[in-house]
């Protein structure tokens, strides 16, 4: 039987090479740490159902190749990830910068606080993350999706937009979402 879900969200997962991108997911999608993880060619998916705010919601999570292997580099590229992401995607697309590997502490060479302060110059949402202990990497894409859902009820993302990365789920249950009103109301012929 297929499963049945009330929105999928479509994530990408974008930042540079061994910054933990694929350790995130296989934290999220399987709930451990990825052992033998390669640096990722070309992209790697997965998926998961979760409840948000008594929503059914399907995250589709694509994990993407990055370019660079240098540690205090990754946190200096971040600006032209944000600006591929903001100029690719939806105007309204949800962010939320993730500095992972807080596992490592003592290695540490971005302090919290640049981090969070990009992050609020830049009005994204931020946490700081470990995919081997599994510290906030759930929080980390139930945050992400419970912003969507907040988005969509105010209008800001429509999930009949194409290219919004986000959709509703089973069709059938598509007409029982929207407002009665909108139900109600006949279609009017255009003259264009």
């Amino acid at each position: 039987m297929a499963e049945t879900y009330d929105f999928l969200f479509k994530f990408l997962v974008i930042g540079s090479a061994g910054t933990g991108k694929s350790c995130l997911l296989h934290q999220f999608i399987e709930n451990k740490f990825k052992q033998d993880s390669n640096h990722t060619i070309g992209v790697e998916f997965g998926s998961r159902v979760v409840n948000v705010g008594g929503k059914t919601v399907k995250l589709q999570i694509w994990d993407t190749a990055g370019q660079e292997r240098f540690r205090r580099e990754t946190y200096n590229s971040l600006a032209a990830w944000l600006t591929d992401a903001r100029t690719l995607a939806s105007p309204n697309i949800v962010v939320i910068l993730c500095g992972n590997k807080k596992d490592l502490d003592l290695e540490r060479e971005v302090t919290f606080l640049e981090a969070s302060r990009f992050a609020q110059e830049n009005e994204l949402m931020f946490l700081e993350t470990s995919a081997l202990t599994g510290e906030n990497v759930e929080e980390a894409f139930l945050k992400c999706a419970r912003t969507i859902l907040n988005k969509i009820d105010s209008g800001e993302l429509d999930p009949e937009r194409m290219g919004s990365g986000i959709q509703y789920g089973d069709a059938s249950l598509r007409q029982l979402r929207q407002p009665r009103s909108a139900q109600a109301v006949a279609p009017q012929p255009c003259s264009c």
